[in-house]
């Protein structure tokens, strides 16, 4: 953009390059209005047309289309005029606001995320899950990655708001955040690990991923770039945003900001004042020509003028407060005037009128000596110096310098009120003589500087002293004369007046600017800090006039004219007259604009003044202005314009330019724009209802498009318009327009529509809770829209009865949009088969969960306000649910029949029951739904006919198993145990799996899933018994007896069943206990009964082992000859020990069979119970087979059999654990004695036992044969 202070040359030289363009043919739009006569010939048909060979008439058809062409034309260069005319109003209000300010209290907009920003990241991510990033993460956070690239970057509702402009970067990382709190809670604690740490940590990481490889220095530049965008803007910012807005070259910029002066803020403030009391005598046209607007009441004209005036008063109070000039460091005495005072109050002269005391004028003085020059009389080696003083100030004095060399570039500041102040300079030398008491002066210059002054430095000549011979004595010096900011113009006039001023005479005048209301021409007199005489302008009007006759003096005149007051001034130069009327001319505020008779056009004087070239300097860009047809849009009277239609067209362009920028702003203002647009309607007389109807109009229009526009801005739109409407007066107008009322109305019907149709598509227009809050202020809005006016609430069952249509609706369409989305893959005209149809069903079903769960998770907040106030909205709850259950019902046709073309043999449908059951049995509002309540229905009736067809094939099992069970151990039973126990177990589970919601039907379910378990092992344990005892007794009765490995497995069968039942038939409910009570009861007899055989089994094997001693016995033959054949015998060989390979026979199978059963049985209490029952029994048979021969002396091989085997049964008893209390019983005493006394006897009677001997049978230490 051009720099408004640009130099001329530059400013010329752009102006003509794009003039050249403007001229061109491919320009026709742009037709200067100055020269219509040229123009009408750009609008003749082509070239190639008019040079045809054959000049016939054009065809119909081609008159018709150069005639649209022409029309077309014609549209462009009226729009074009109107853009440009627009413009100018525009840029003087960026150029002199005075009443708005850009708001620093809007909410920051975010940067808008873009269609290849949204493919970008998906990129990212998608990178990221495939391993290709350097990203550290664990399976927690690449499962929540997943989920959301799956759910909200693929969605298809993301993409469209994308393209609608309304999704942000911030929205997609709030959506990760939510979508991934549910994930960190759910997780368990670790020790030191707090869940927000796993927050802050995950989130640190999507950051990484987002981001990308882009350096975050960068996007916090370009981040904090956009931010400052969005606050507070240049003007010149401002000038440039509006071009585009407005379609404007910067070369026409150029040509109205110079010609319209917009860096000169006293010609702004002046037409302000102009345009104020234009809209004043507009106001007493309407008022006298009854040409008022249609109101909705005729009372209403009066007030509107009230309503006309006091808006300008208010404008005028508003200006009034504004500083003379910004920046300015001078405080003005301003006028004491209520703010109600306005051009219209002018007749109350006494309580206006100033006095010479309110004009106060401060000037800052620079006086800069330099040298002197011709000083020759002095010695070169006497100092000199020089003082300087503003008569009735400080005196100043320079450095020394010696004679030879007087310079000194010396600067003193001073301070005055003296319009025309006296600097006195003075010339010293330093006095030689002893006696001297002062320094000798050697000349001096009394000078008078205006503001208007050279401020280059210049030679004046001295007045010398009798003391100084040199009579061509000068200095040369430089006096900067600053204008205070409150002096607008001053320089010598000739002056006449009735009142003041009356004699003609040359005076000192200065137009001096007390407040923005209040100048006066005041005169005034050397070293004089107040004026003369003055005169206040208010009132007056300045204008050029022609030679007075009979004054002498002044050669170019003009006068100030007033009602019975006519003055007469008169400047020397005709250039100072039009500075003097131009400044006049902005302090009247008068409408008539003065037009000087004669135009200066020697730019290029080599005399005069500097300050006189101002003059024709704005006149050459008036010129230039005019010159390329813009002198009518800088000249035109701002009150004739309907700035209505006008402040429409810019509002409706600035909306497309904020909705086309980069930044996420949902139809709300740009603090420039909102500045922009509230200067214009103050300073133009726009009323409010009218801006936010047009406003509230485009937003819908947009909105009807697909852009997404924030319903809390069309709520506070809608709301000033409703309460004007309906007369709260909301910017203090009372006056209601007909057409206010009627398009308020077409406007609040079109509200409503849009409004219902954004609940109906509540998860398109609002997707994933974006923009956040929106649902809820959409909700809040239609509340609104429903009142019949502002006082009155709407029944809350009425809103409730209209949102709850437009969910049925959402419900429906919903449900399409799945269905449609779940069939995508599905190829027409194939036969669905009855499993492809539940595939179908079942992936409907996640889906259908999939939308609900993301309607609570993003959509029930409009419930719950800001606080976490319910109260607000607390029926929409209610309404969700029954929105849920509609949408639930839909897919429940379709469910129904899916099931009921299932084979009634297929139990493949159960995943769908516990899908769906599993969703809602955990939601609150639908648990036992009409929904839910209809599945149960639905497969209750299928459950107890699973239940009833696996007890049948569990009792089959059973039988059929446990007939050909070969009694293989597998794992902790054998086969048929195994499948029974899996079977009950799996059966168990899906009943427990399937979560049923209905207490009693659940009760219900379990005890009989219990007592089935029950029976089922009872008759287990029944058959391993009765296998066990069979088993048993088809074995062998002697020492070569093995415990088979199936024994154990029967045992093990036992445990596991044990086991079993307190899983499988325990239940928590008081007495149904008693199912694993009897069951237990049960394994505990068919244990001991096992035990029991088995110990029968011991006891026989042992009584085989003492029936083959008993034939040693006393007294009977065998035993003699036994006793005789072995004494003949071992007198010549070495016979061996008869009847001890009995004894090892029986201590090997003892053994084996104790390792067998420590081994291959998996219960510790049970092989402990029978190795002490079988302990017990042995011995008290040994005892029993002992005390029958108590008479009897025992032969030396049987009591050597019976010492081997009570020694080591002993012994290896010890060695499993039976404790020392059931192995030393009272038995065991019994025949440890007898045998012992046996011992002895036979020790003397034999002459020993040959090394076997019941000494030390106790030992633990003791060697083992």
């Amino acid at each position: 953009m051009l720099d408004p202070s640009s130099s001329e040359e530059e400013s010329d030289g752009i102006v003509e390059e794009e003039t050249k363009e403007a001229m061109a043919p491919q320009a026709g739009s742009r037709i200067s209005p100055s020269r219509t006569s040229e123009s009408s010939g750009g609008l003749a048909p082509s070239s190639s047309r008019s040079s045809s060979a054959r000049p016939t008439s054009p065809s119909p058809s081609a008159a018709s289309e150069e005639k649209e062409d022409l029309d077309k034309l014609q549209r462009d260069e009226e729009e074009r005029k109107k853009k440009l005319q627009l413009y100018v109003f525009v840029m003087r209000c960026i150029a002199y606001p005075f009443n708005a300010k850009q708001p620093t209290d809007m909410a920051r907009r975010q940067q808008k995320i873009t269609k290849q920003q949204l493919q970008q990241t998906k990129d990212r991510f998608q990178a990221f899950l495939n391993g290709d990033t350097q990203i550290v993460a664990d399976e927690a956070f690449i499962n929540a990655v997943q989920s959301y690239n799956e759910v909200f970057l693929k969605s298809d509702r993301v993409a469209k708001m994308v393209q609608s402009g309304g999704f942000s970067a911030s929205d997609f990382r709030e959506v990760f955040k939510r979508h991934i709190e549910k994930r960190v809670r759910s997780l368990p604690e670790i020790d030191g690990l707090s869940k927000e740490t796993v927050l802050s940590s995950w989130m640190a990481k999507f950051d990484t991923i987002y981001r990308g490889d882009e350096d975050p220095r960068k996007a916090q530049q370009r981040m904090t770039a956009s931010a400052a965008s969005e606050l507070i803007l240049s003007k010149d910012q401002l000038y440039e945003m509006f071009q585009n807005i407005l379609g404007i070259k910067k070369f026409e910029h150029q040509l109205l900001y110079q010609a319209c002066q917009l860096d000169n803020l006293d010609e702004q403030a002046a037409q302000i004042r102009r345009e104020l009391d234009g809209r004043l005598q507009m106001a007493d046209q309407i008022a006298r020509g009854g040409k008022f607007p249609k109101f909705v009441s005729k009372e209403m004209e009066a007030m509107y003028i009230e309503e006309l005036k006091s808006s300008v008063n208010q404008l005028m109070a508003n200006l009034e407060s504004m500083p003379v000039s910004k920046g300015g460091e001078f405080k003005l005495q301003k006028m004491k005037r209520g703010h109600n005072t306005s051009i219209i109050d002018m007749g109350q002269e006494d309580e206006n009128t100033l006095s010479k005391s309110d004009v106060v004028l401060s000037f800052t003085l620079e006086v800069v000596i330099m040298e002197v020059v011709g000083l020759k009389s002095l010695a070169p080696n006497r100092i000199v110096y020089c003082t300087m003083e503003v008569e009735g100030g400080e005196k100043l004095q320079t450095d020394q310098a010696e004679a030879s060399k007087p310079t000194w570039g010396t600067q003193g500041d001073f301070t005055t009120t003296h319009p025309l102040p006296g600097v006195k300079v003075k010339l010293f030398t330093e006095s030689t003589g002893v006696l001297a008491l002062e320094d000798k002066e050697l000349g001096r210059v009394v000078l008078h500087p205006t503001p208007n002054s050279p401020k280059q430095s210049e030679l004046h000549k001295m007045t010398v002293t009798k003391a100084c011979p040199d009579q061509d004595l000068k200095i040369k010096l430089a006096i900067r004369m600053d204008k205070p900011q409150n002096m607008k113009h001053c320089g010598y006039l000739w002056a006449f007046g009735k009142n003041v001023w009356k004699r003609w005479k040359k005076r000192f005048f200065v137009l001096v600017q007390v407040s923005q209301y209040t100048f006066a021409m005041c005169s005034y007199r050397e070293k004089k800090s107040e004026p003369q005489e003055l005169l206040q302008l208010d009132g007056y009007t300045v204008d050029y006039s022609d030679p007075q006759p009979g004054l002498d003096g002044g050669r170019a005149f003009f006068n100030a004219v007033k009602e019975g007051d006519t003055v007469i001034f008169a400047s020397d130069d005709e250039q100072d007259r039009i500075l003097w009327v131009q400044a006049m001319y902005r302090a009247t505020g008068q409408s008539h604009k003065p037009v000087p008779p004669t135009q200066v056009q020697k730019l290029n004087s080599k005399g005069g003044a500097s300050a006189q070239m101002d003059a024709p300097i704005s006149q050459f860009y008036a010129d230039r202005a005019q010159k390329h047809g813009m002198d009518e849009f800088i000249s035109a009277n701002p009150c004739s314009f309907d700035h209505a239609s006008l402040f429409e067209m810019v509002q409706r362009l600035t909306l497309d330019h904020r909705l086309n920028d980069t930044f996420c702003c949902l139809g709300w203002f740009s603090p420039g724009q909102v500045f922009v647009l509230d200067e214009y309607c103050a300073r133009n007389g726009v009323r409010g209802c009218h801006r936010h109807l047009c406003y509230l109009g485009d937003l819908l229009e947009r909105a009807e498009i697909g852009a997404i526009i924030d319903p809390t801005l069309l709520h506070y739109s809608f709301a000033f318009c409703a309460s004007h409407v309906h007369g709260n007066r909301p910017d203090g107008l009372s006056t209601v327009k007909v057409d206010e009322k009627e398009r308020f109305e077409d406007i609040k019907e079109r509200l409503r529509v849009i409004l219902e149709n954004n609940i109906v598509n509540f998860r398109y227009c609002f997707p994933f809770g974006r923009p956040e809050g929106a649902l809820k202020a959409t909700l809040s809005l239609l509340e609104r829209v429903l009142m019949k006016d502002i006082v009155t609430p709407v029944p809350p069952e009425e809103v409730k009865g209209v949102i709850r249509k437009c969910l049925e609706q959402a419900a429906q369409l919903n449900y399409q949009r799945i269905q449609e989305y779940a069939k995508i893959e599905e190829n027409v005209g194939r036969l669905v088969t009855p499993a492809k149809k539940l595939e179908e069903t079942i992936r409907l079903a996640e889906l259908v969960i999939e939308v609900l769960q993301q309607n609570q998770e993003h959509h029930a907040e409009a419930a719950v306000t800001s606080s976490g106030d319910q109260s607000a909205f607390a029926w929409w709850t209610d309404l969700m649910v029954e929105h849920a259950e509609h949408f639930l019902a839909l897919y429940a046709v379709d469910m129904d029949a899916a099931l009921e073309i299932q084979s009634p043999e297929s139990w493949d449908s159960f995943p769908l029951f516990q899908l769906l059951n599993d969703f809602l049995r955990t939601d609150y509002h639908l648990c036992n739904g009409k929904f839910h309540k209809h599945l149960q229905d639905l497969y209750a009736p299928l459950v107890v006919r699973y239940v009833d067809l696996m007890e049948s094939s569990i009792a089959q099992s059973i039988h059929k198993g446990f007939d050909r069970e070969s009694w293989e151990p597998v794992n902790n039973g054998s086969g048929s145990s195994e499948d029974l126990f899996w079977k009950l177990d799996a059966l168990q589970t899906f009943i427990r799996d399937l979560h049923w919601p209905e207490d009693e039907f659940a009760k219900h379910l379990e005890s009989r899933i219990k007592l089935m378990s029950s029976n089922m092992i009872e008759n287990c344990v029944k058959r391993t018994r009765m296998a066990f005892e069979s088993k048993l007794t088809k074995s062998s009765k002697s020492t070569d007896f093995r415990i088979s490995p199936t024994l154990c497995t029967m045992f093990n069968v036992m445990v596991d069943a044990k086991d079993q039942s307190a899983k499988l038939c325990a239940m928590e409910m008081g007495q149904e206990k008693q199912f694993a009570s009897q069951i237990d009861e049960l394994i505990e007899e068919s244990v001991k009964d096992m035990i029991q055989l088995m110990v029968a089994k011991f006891v026989a094997i042992l009584e085989g082992v003492l029936a083959k001693i008993s034939r040693y016995d006393e007294g009977t033959l065998f035993s003699s000859f036994m006793s005789f054949t072995v004494k003949a015998a071992s007198k010549y060989v070495d016979v061996p020990k008869p009847g001890m390979d009995v004894a090892d026979g029986y201590v090997t199978f003892v053994r084996h069979s104790q390792d067998i059963l420590r081994d291959k049985v998996n219960e510790e209490v049970y092989i402990e119970r029978l190795f002490d029952q079988w302990y017990t029994a042995t011995m008290n048979l040994l005892g029993t087979w002992l005390t029958e021969r108590m008479d009897q002396q025992l032969h030396v091989y049987q009591l050597k059999i019976l010492i081997r085997i009570t020694k080591k049964k002993y012994r290896d008893f010890r060695l499993q654990g039976v404790l020392d209390s059931t192995l030393n019983t009272k038995m065991y005493d019994t025949v440890r004695n007898r045998l012992t006394l046996e011992e002895a006897t036979a020790s003397v009677r034999e002459g020993g036992m040959q090394g076997i001997s019941m000494k030390d049978s106790d030992e633990e230490d003791e060697d083992d044969d």
